[in-house]
């Protein structure tokens, strides 16, 4: 498995209605499609204090079956046609250490992402825990051996009570599921 996220940063005062908008129209195109475990489709407003907005900005998370899955959308028409509106964007790739998603994934509003640095000779093994659901509608754990980083993200029903620094928080528009 694989994880796959890339985002968009726009102005303060971009007009964040019309990636609202775009979701809602386009967003239903990635269901089903082959090879895609999930995607949500983030996006994180300056202004939302639920989302602790730094920035404004569309950011979708895919979880991939595998690597051929991930290269056919990325050989798309549609991922074409969002580099052309948005530009052309880092993709970042992380092999998938655990996971755990519950039915209901299609009802998450929230996502949360942690990165945490792995630091140099740590025990290796112990950075795999598979993750307990504990509420949220499914985890995955994610690391980045080129720069030794740990990520998690959860998905949420609803917005975190108590924002945490090290987290990053954003809204889901639309989940598309196979």
């Amino acid at each position: 498995m694989l994880a796959m996220q890339y985002s968009f940063i726009f102005p303060a005062d971009y007009d964040m209605a019309i990636i609202e908008r775009r979701i809602a129209e386009n967003g239903h195109r990635l269901d089903g499609f082959p090879g895609l475990l999930f995607k949500a489709y983030l996006y994180a407003r300056r202004s939302a204090p639920q989302t602790a907005g730094r920035e404004n900005l569309y950011a979708p998370f895919y979880l991939w079956q595998d690597a051929e899955s991930m290269h056919r959308f990325l050989l798309s028409d549609g991922f074409k046609a969002l580099t052309e509106a948005f530009g052309w964007p880092t993709v970042r790739v992380t092999p998938v250490l655990a996971t755990a998603l519950s039915a209901e994934i299609g009802e998450a509003r929230f996502v949360s992402r942690v990165i945490k640095t792995i630091e140099p000779y740590s025990i290796l093994p112990e950075w795999q825990i598979s993750p307990p659901l504990e509420g949220a509608l499914a985890r995955v754990v994610a690391w980045d051996t080129q720069h030794w980083q740990l990520i998690r993200f959860a998905l949420w029903k609803n917005a975190p009570e108590n924002i945490q620094q090290d987290e990053h928080y954003y809204q889901v528009g639309h989940i598309s599921l196979p």
